[in-house]
């Protein structure tokens, strides 16, 4: 029972380590990789859930996609890790897919509910 206590207080959504020098980098990369389905990139369609990098520059992604049956689901942590490798200073990428929280309209930046039409 107690650790399901502890539980109830974590988000559902890790935080990202957004202070770290190399985070704009990260997330700049991450806006390079579109799902090719929707014109919009992955981190405006709210795809990311968190962004951590370390001390050692090591990158973890915590990600999710439209839909468990995307056609892409195989390949789209590897086209990310592709755009994030190669920002100078990062030693290695990880990438988790996850399905909870699911993904919803609500994650998508303004920007992307824009060009949508959503807006």
């Amino acid at each position: 029972m107690e650790s399901q206590s502890q539980l109830e207080g974590e988000p559902l959504i890790k935080p990202s380590t957004a202070d770290h020098p190399l985070y704009d980098a990260v997330v700049e990369a991450c806006r390079s990789v579109y799902d090719p389905e929707i014109p919009v990139n992955i981190y405006d369609l709210g795809l990311i859930y968190t962004i951590e990098i370390n001390e050692q520059n090591e990158v973890d992604i915590i990600m999710t996609l439209t839909a468990p049956g995307c056609p892409v689901a195989g390949d789209m942590p590897g086209w990310i890790v592709e755009a994030i490798e190669p920002v100078a200073g990062i030693k290695m990428v990880n990438i988790e897919l996850v399905w909870e929280p699911p993904w919803g309209m609500e994650m998508m930046s303004d920007e992307a509910r824009l060009e949508l039409g959503f807006m």
